[in-house]
């Protein structure tokens, strides 16, 4: 698929990357006639999205069996929120680093080295013992840095195979995963511990699924895969790549360096908004697939459905009807913000940066509304979650979208990189861990008490709905300066 419709071009090394794409050198044209992309495109899509959901998976494999977790050894809510939050800091440390080798080394081997690396070490997770607690936390780092390199470097090989009406297409059908992959590590998690009665069982599954990806990505990706650069994106027009003609006696443009890219993304208004917008939506969404299983346990604690968890295996049913909001309103959201997204675009060029804003507000009023009603009704709490995840859910797809615009494609890996890394260090890295230690300290205020318990989870999940409104906020701001920064990119 390498040179699929795009003939008469110079050769790799004589290529150009990034801004310097953009401009149309003086010389001859040649048009080239360019066919849909290729079958084997959307098969390789197809395999990057089948890594993804494991990736997902693997993320919230330990929120789909956390009581008994707890249990096993022995943690406070405090330690507790400590393994995703270590998990998280080694995936955002890893990812700027993976972004660096992304733009510049082979995109393939770096996959494939981190699905085995990350499959590998979740397989030899499930064998640890309670009293090494430690290697436990220890191995969770580990997969984050496997992950890293996944997250990374998977969505610039989709935006380099489409063009920007597909494009949004298929990362809307990549990002679908998340909510997918996520959902089903809970109904993964507490079905096998169900069926097992041991949770160590849930950490065996999708190191098998794991494999098979490799095999798929080894088989199917091809060895290079061609980045389509600024100038092949807006030349484009009608089916028709015109191709500016390599004059011999222009001499090459210089590949930056790392910090020059970073110094370039820092003045990019949309990018730094938008980051700090997704940031909030990691802080958010982090707390909620860490915590919610428990919280809504405790709820029901309260209200007498179910009795306290006293036994070996307790109760998943909660992880499993979770699970399965995250995976329906999961598709739903990406599904519906991408449809939104084109739409709107039609009419107002800020409409990316508006729905993101939108939804994050209101997001933001129903998961407040649902830690109000916890204690008195349980159904309408899954009800106000479900609207809470739906309306996040919408932002996943766009927010890459708005990245891939507003960023030259020479720099992208290493504009994603930065995003992953400011998201998740002051977003999902902090919100499970900073959400338990504010329930221990309250706990430890009050009498030891199952009202207690739920009150002190209740009151922590608030910080959530604040900070979904500043995540609103951020993305307002960030629909002042797009159209700025996207024709910047374009050039």
């Amino acid at each position: 698929h390498e040179n699929r419709g795009l003939q008469s071009q110079p050769p790799p090394e004589e290529q150009n990357y990034g801004p310097a794409a953009a401009h149309v050198r003086q010389g001859p044209f040649v048009s080239v006639s360019r066919n849909g992309p290729a079958k084997r495109d959307y098969l390789i899509a197809a395999v990057l999205c089948y890594a993804n959901l494991i990736n997902f998976m693997d993320w919230f494999i330990v929120p789909g069996t956390l009581i008994d977790i707890q249990k096993y050894f022995e943690l406070s809510d405090g330690d507790t929120g400590l393994l995703q939050t270590v998990f998280i800091l080694c995936y955002m440390l890893a990812a700027p680093i993976f972004g660096y080798l992304g733009d510049r080394y082979n995109r393939k081997i770096i996959l494939g080295a981190g699905i085995f690396f990350w499959s590998v070490v979740t397989l030899g997770s499930s064998f640890i013992s309670e009293s090494y607690y430690w290697t436990f936390f220890l191995s969770r780092g580990l997969v984050g840095i496997g992950t890293a390199s996944y997250s990374t470097i998977a969505p610039t090989i989709i935006a380099d195979l489409f063009e920007e009406g597909k494009r949004t297409t298929m990362l809307s059908i990549f990002y679908i995963f998340i909510p997918v992959g996520s959902g089903l590590a809970y109904v993964l998690a507490a079905g096998m511990a169900d069926v097992t009665g041991d949770w160590h069982w849930a950490f065996r599954i999708t190191p098998c699924m794991g494999g098979l990806a490799l095999v798929l990505l080894i088989l199917l990706v091809p060895h290079r895969t061609q980045r389509r650069t600024a100038a092949h994106r807006a030349l484009s027009i009608s089916g028709t790549i015109r191709v500016a003609a390599e004059r011999p006696d222009v001499h090459r443009t210089a590949k930056t360096t790392w910090c020059q890219d970073v110094i370039s993304l820092a003045k990019n208004r949309s990018f730094v908004w938008s980051s700090l917008g997704l940031t909030a939506m990691a802080f958010v969404t982090g707390a909620l697939g860490m915590w919610v299983p428990l919280f809504l346990y405790r709820a029901q604690v309260v209200q007498g459905i179910v009795p306290p968890c006293l036994q070996e295996s307790c109760s998943s049913s909660n992880s499993i009807i979770f699970g399965g909001i995250t995976i329906g309103t999961g598709i739903l959201g990406v599904v519906a913000g991408a449809e939104a997204a084109r739409r709107l675009r039609k009419i107002n060029n800020k409409a990316d940066p508006l729905i993101c804003a939108t939804s994050m507000c209101i997001s933001a009023l129903c998961l407040y509304i649902a830690l109000m009603v916890a204690q008195t009704n349980i159904l309408s709490t899954f009800i106000f979650i479900a609207f809470g995840e739906l309306f996040l859910s919408v932002n996943w797809a766009v927010v890459t979208d708005i990245l891939l615009y507003v960023v030259t494609p020479r720099q992208q890996s290493t504009a994603i990189a930065l995003q992953i890394l400011v998201s998740h260090l002051l977003g999902d890295a902090g919100s499970p861990y900073l959400i338990g230690i504010i329930s221990t300290a309250i706990q430890a205020k009050n009498a030891h008490s199952f009202q207690w318990n739920f009150w002190s989870m209740q009151y922590s999940f608030i910080v959530c709905a604040f900070v979904g409104v500043f995540g609103g906020g951020f993305f307002l701001l960030t629909s002042f300066y797009i159209e700025e920064d996207r024709k910047e990119a374009e050039q």
